[in-house]
Order: C-alpha cells, then structure tokens, then sequence
C-alpha cells in the first residue's frame, strides 16, 4: 500500500511551501522506496514488481514539481532484502528514473566483501558509477508496444506470485507455529549481533516480525523463503513460455529479477531443508506445509531453467556456479550440527556449550553463504 500510495504521498510533499522551496533550491529530492519490508508482505516477484512501477510513477510527479529525483534503495546482503548484484540493480531500474543520481546503502555482510580493501571498495565504487552513468544516458531499451506488453505479463505474475506467497506465509493455520520450529529464528533473537529486537511488538505474528531476522532464519535453514516462494507458482501456471523467453532475453528488470532468484536457488537446499522441517512436532503440520515449500521450490527451479534455457542453475555464471559449489562442502556439516544442537536445546538440555554451539553455527553459515542476512 506504501508503495502503490508513493505519487499521491509525493505530491502532498511538493506542495507543501517550505518542501517545495528546498527541493528546489537543492535541485533534486530523495526518496527510499525500501525493499525488506514490502517482500515479506508480498514475497520477492511481487515486492521487486511494485518496486519497480513506484519508481515509474514518480517520474512525473517529480517532473511536474520541476525537482531532480534520487531514489533511495537500501539494499540488504540478501536477495530477500534487495541484495544481489549493484551494478545490474542499478541497469535495471525503469527508464528515466536513474537522473545523474541514485543512492545505495549496503547492509550486513557484503559490506567486509565488497568494501573491505581499498581496491574492492574502487572496484565496487567503479562499478556502481558505471552503471548509473549507463542507465542515465540509456533511451528505450524497447519499443513502447513491446515494454506494455511485458508490462502486462508482469501484473499477471505478480498477482499470481502475490496469492502463492500470502496463501502460505499469512493465510495457513499453523504457519507461525512450523517457522518458529523448523528455523532458528529464536536461537537468532539471542545473537547480539542487531541494534534492535527481532520483533517490532511482543508478539509471535510474522507481520511483527522485522525482516533481518525473517530472511536470516530461512537461509539459516538453507531455504531461501523469502527469495524465491510464489514466483515459481506463477511462471510454472503462465501459458506463454515464449513471452516470458522473450522478457528475460531482452528486459533488464526480468533479467536482474531472475538472475538473482537463481543464485538463491543454487544456495538453498531441500534435503537440509527437510532436516530442519523435521524439528516441527506436529508431523501433519510438517508434512503439509513442507510440502507446499518443496513444490513452490521446484517450479521455480524448472520454470526458471525453461525460461532461460539453462541446463542447470548458474550454468551461465560459470564463476558463481563454482565460487558457490566449493562452499558447499563446508557449509552442509555446519547444518548438520546446527540441527541436533537445536534439537538438544529445545529438549532441555542444559549445557552452555549447546547454546554457545548454535550460535557459533549461525555465524559459520552466515559466513559461508556470505548474502543471508
């Protein structure tokens, strides 16, 4: 609703006098149109679609105001909190929206890889330059016809993606209760690792939930949740596989939109996934929403290598793909253990060195995954 309120909430800031005098004086306004929280409302295909049309719908409020617009985008490490590739971020932004400015803040642990020597921090630096100037000088990818066509598509699987993703996480019985069990979101809350509690209210409710903890503890538990649940849904149920070839082959916004689903498909796995599902009580409770997860993540998987006529994920990353499948090995006895430490913890066990365990494993997996959280 925030976002999709965004121009009328704009509007009524131009025309407040002193706003007004200000923006113009300055020359441009900010404005952050946020990404964690409106992909735990919606799911990722969903948030990045809406994303993507209020930043369309600014355009002219901005020109009508005779201001230059800065977007603001505060991407976490994570595909779930806006993370992924700056450069093709910034490249797929919508035409016009990208004026000679644009305003990144990076989060978590990316910020020790990308930014952590003077010459990965140029680099970095380099890179998102570059690709601001690009998408500045850039002038209709597509012609119009085309682009309202994909623009079409886009709603349809969106609405799609939207009811797949709110049917499970908000309209489940049962849902909270088998998140909280088969992932370590209350092992994370004990980690003084944030300035601010895992929930906003005292309340179990995913919407009190902040969004750090929610990615977090789906990546803890090597499923990715937040990056990928719904989207498989609506590619799988979309007649038209050629339209949806056609998007990702020529569309940058469906190209950054699927490449980062596929990374966080290549770092998920169902089989831990399942081993974690096994620490919920209700065995029904388990079975069915396990289920659902494990569907979802396979029609994302094949849609997805249909669509970019892949023969496996990453297979056009080469250095991904290995980067990812060298860390494997490590990370998957961390998850093991993690597993029966929780078990133990959660059954009473007493011995600090249990709790002192788990949290140790959350950093190893963090670690190792690198974009979690």
């Amino acid at each position: 609703e925030d976002l999709e309120n965004a121009p009328a909430t704009m509007r009524a800031f131009f025309q407040l006098p002193q706003m007004s005098a200000l923006a113009s004086h300055r020359g441009h306004q900010e404005v952050m149109i946020g990404y964690s929280d409106s992909n735990k409302d919606g799911g990722y295909l969903t948030s990045t679609w809406q994303l993507y049309q209020a930043s369309r719908a600014l355009t002219p409020v901005f020109a009508d105001a005779g201001v230059g617009m800065q977007l603001f985008h505060g991407r976490g490490g994570a595909v779930g909190r806006g993370g992924g590739s700056a450069f093709q971020a910034i490249q797929a932004q919508p035409e016009n929206t990208v004026q000679g400015r644009i305003r990144i803040t990076e989060q978590g642990e990316v910020i020790a890889a990308k930014y952590g020597t003077i010459d990965n921090a140029l680099t970095n630096l380099e890179a998102m330059s570059a690709a601001a100037l690009l998408a500045s000088l850039r002038e209709g990818d597509l012609p119009q016809d085309e682009l309202q066509r994909f623009f079409d598509v886009m709603e349809e699987l969106s609405d799609k993606a939207f009811s797949a993703y709110r049917g499970l996480v908000y309209e489940t019985d049962g849902f909270v209760t088998f998140f909280r069990q088969m992932t370590p979101i209350n092992e994370i809350a004990t980690l003084n690792i944030g300035s601010r509690p895992a929930s906003r209210k005292k309340s179990d409710a995913i919407q009190s939930l902040r969004a750090i903890p929610w990615v977090f503890s789906w990546a803890q538990a090597r499923t990715m949740l937040p990056g990928w649940y719904g989207t498989g849904q609506a590619l799988a149920a979309y007649p038209d596989k050629g339209v949806l070839k056609a998007m990702a082959e020529s569309w940058p916004f469906f190209q950054a939109a699927l490449s980062n689903m596929e990374m966080v498909l290549a770092k998920s796995d169902m089989g831990i996934a399942e081993r974690y599902a096994g620490l919920v009580e209700d065995e029904t409770l388990r079975d069915a929403l396990f289920g659902q997860i494990k569907s979802g993540w396979n029609e994302a998987h094949d849609s997805l290598l249909e669509i970019r006529d892949e023969p496996h994920l990453l297979a056009s990353n080469p250095m991904l793909f290995n980067s990812i499948r060298l860390r494997l090995p490590y990370i998957e006895p961390l998850n093991h253990l993690q597993i029966e430490l929780m078990r133990r913890h959660r059954a009473g066990e007493e011995d600090p060195r249990i709790a002192e365990g788990i949290q140790l494993s959350i950093n190893a997996i963090a670690t190792a995954l690198r974009n979690s959280g």
